[in-house]
């Protein structure tokens, strides 16, 4: 079994706290290239991840998630 991170989450947290991704980079310093690597469900250092949440005051489970990855998509 593989696993691959998920930003679904944060996706809900943004929009029930009424922040967009705009907003992590201008408030947190988060680079374009993390937030594209997010968009893609790619792994992001967990330092970026800790920010988020203290950012967004929400456990870090409402950021991201790990899912399940199909060998044929990986």
């Amino acid at each position: 079994m593989k696993l691959r991170p998920s930003y679904k989450p944060m996706e809900i947290t943004l929009i029930k706290k009424d922040k967009r991704k705009i907003d992590l980079r201008n408030d947190l310093d988060v680079s374009s290239a993390t937030l594209a690597k997010m968009s893609k469900g790619e792994a992001v250092s967990l330092s970026v991840i800790i920010k988020i949440c203290e950012y967004l005051e929400c456990p870090i489970q409402d950021v991201v998630e790990l899912v399940e990855v199909n060998d044929s998509e990986s």
